[in-house]
């Protein structure tokens, strides 16, 4: 009887573990930080995050049902995962039309014209969210819209850049139970953690990135503490990591498998690169925040990245 061969790419042995599966164990991790900003921010949250989910995947079903005439994928949550997130990088304020908008860009352009689930090279919900800033950056950054009272006005990240409020007058225990303005996932930094708790539990990420992203920018910001000394230097770094995006974008947003390096050097110089980032645009940018454009632009180094950190080869010598 003839043997029949077959050829195919690796990785040649399966862990089992689905895409399904990795995708509900990010939703249920970011299930906290929903709770804590439906509680601060009221029932818009949730309005807002089901119609980001919703329009992700109805577009791609529609994308892939009509355009590109394949199999649709909506089952493996991917979709799912990319509304969460978008959601999250929104004000509760902002008009739904917008979001639909968001969700085009975000699942269109960020992860169907590149190939779909794996083959884009930019973090989908990133995309839409950059897209939004720069095309709508009034309404994405207005926090009074269909906010309590005691929240409006603006961030705490952007009164400190402003110079209208201190790092003596932040108060630090907001940042931490999420009574702040600020995007939907921003707020709660404990929620955000304890999310990311779970991950690292699951092993659906590992601790390089987020460690090296906070790392970095707690360093950093150390080092421009150092002159005004005193309390500057636990202020300057505590609330760097705790305010804005820091926490959502190090832990949910910069370990995306198709947009983040695959071996643990990568990772770390990834993430360095991320946390640097991050922090110029925040001291010296125009912007107040500066973690969505630090992840999306070390997404397109993430290439040149892999190349020069390959994996050792399976019995090559030292």
């Amino acid at each position: 009887m003839q043997t029949r061969l077959f050829a195919s790419p690796s990785p040649h042995i399966h862990g089992g573990e689905k895409t399904q599966h990795i995708m509900g164990d990010v939703v249920l991790a970011l299930v906290p930080a929903l709770a804590v900003s439906t509680y601060v921010l009221g029932w818009r949250v949730l309005m807002i995050t089901a119609i980001s989910i919703a329009s992700c995947v109805l577009f791609e079903y529609l994308i892939q049902r009509f355009l590109l005439k394949g199999r649709t994928t909506i089952g493996d949550l991917s979709a799912v995962v990319t509304g969460l997130l978008l959601a999250f990088n929104l004000p509760a304020g902002i008009p739904w039309w917008i979001v639909v908008i968001g969700a085009l860009v975000a699942i269109g352009i960020g992860k169907m014209t590149f190939g779909g689930l794996g083959c884009n090279p930019f973090n989908p919900a990133l995309t839409g969210r950059i897209f939004l800033l720069v095309a709508y950056p009034v309404q994405m950054t207005d926090w009074t819209t269909g906010v309590p009272d005691a929240l409006s006005g603006s961030t705490f990240l952007a009164n400190v850049k402003a110079g209208a409020l201190s790092l003596g007058e932040v108060d630090y225990v907001a940042l931490l139970s999420g009574h702040m303005n600020g995007s939907m996932g921003e707020i709660g930094a404990l929620a955000l953690l304890l999310g990311g708790v779970y991950l690292l539990w699951r092993r659906v990420i590992s601790w390089h990135i987020p460690v090296a992203v906070l790392g970095t920018m707690m360093v950093f910001s150390l080092c421009v503490a150092i002159p005004d000394g005193g309390a500057m230097l636990w202020q300057m770094p505590l609330f760097h990591v705790l305010a804005g995006g820091a926490m959502l974008g190090a832990i949910f947003m910069a370990t995306d498998y198709a947009t983040s390096p695959m071996t643990h050097k990568g990772m770390i110089i990834y993430g360095v690169g991320i946390g640097l980032l991050t922090m110029i645009i925040r001291l010296w940018g125009a912007y107040p925040e500066g973690m969505s454009f630090a992840i999306f632009i070390m997404n397109a180094v993430t290439p040149l990245i892999n190349k020069y950190c390959r994996p050792k080869r399976f019995g090559t010598k030292k």
